[in-house]
């Protein structure tokens, strides 16, 4: 997910395919990364960075560590020449400023693990959630696009399934719902896409919307 605003690219999670997106879209700057969680589809692309000089990556504490654990060539006192140049900023469940971009960070629950989704303005991306309390959504009220995992019909231990994904975008009503996290299992689009309420479409690769 890139957010562009004011000239600014940033970007949601760095999943395995991160090069091939880049590519795609003649991307050749981020002024910053965002990172829900740790688990590998979101971090696996980290490395793709190099060829875009200094990043700074925004995670929780964990999720930091976990990416020194898994790139020390990033960090060590002498690194080889061309690893990727990162800049690790810690946040938590509270709002943070990136270069004049209020951003706010939702917590949600992945099962028992706490991750974040954000808010940038009136839209919302949240990933791999399965339970979200009260008082994050009262943080996604008046949306005009959230972005929301589900991953399946039937229920998962750690995924939103599609009925619940839908009472749960009732609960918050935005005005636009695009559906993202989707497994093989969901069907094919166009079937699913018609039994959708008139506000929530499936998300798909390319997908350009006008915030």
């Amino acid at each position: 997910m890139l957010f562009e605003i004011e000239n600014q690219k940033i970007l949601i999670d760095a999943g395995p395919d991160l090069r091939q997106q880049f590519l795609n879209f003649q991307i050749q700057h981020i002024d910053a990364i965002l990172i829900t969680h740790e688990h590998y589809d979101h971090i696996g692309g980290i490395d793709d960075i190099r060829p875009l000089g200094h990043t700074i990556i925004y995670g929780e504490k964990r999720v930091l560590n976990t990416i020194k654990t898994n790139m020390p060539y990033c960090f060590s006192e002498n690194k080889y020449p061309g690893v990727p140049l990162i800049e690790l900023t810690e946040i938590q469940d509270k709002e943070f400023i990136v270069n004049n971009i209020h951003i706010e960070p939702i917590r949600v629950m992945h099962a028992k693990l706490p991750i974040l989704g954000f808010r940038i303005g009136n839209a919302a991306y949240l990933t791999d959630v399965k339970t979200i309390d009260n008082e994050s959504i009262s943080k996604l009220q008046n949306l005009d696009i959230l972005i929301i995992n589900a991953l399946r019909h039937t229920e998962h231990i750690s995924h939103l399934s599609l009925s619940e994904s839908l009472e749960l975008i009732r609960k918050i009503q935005p005005k636009q719902t695009f559906l993202t996290h989707l497994s093989h299992d969901m069907g094919q689009h166009e079937k699913i896409q018609l039994t959708l309420p008139q506000n929530v479409n499936i998300a798909y690769d390319n997908l350009i919307l006008n915030i």
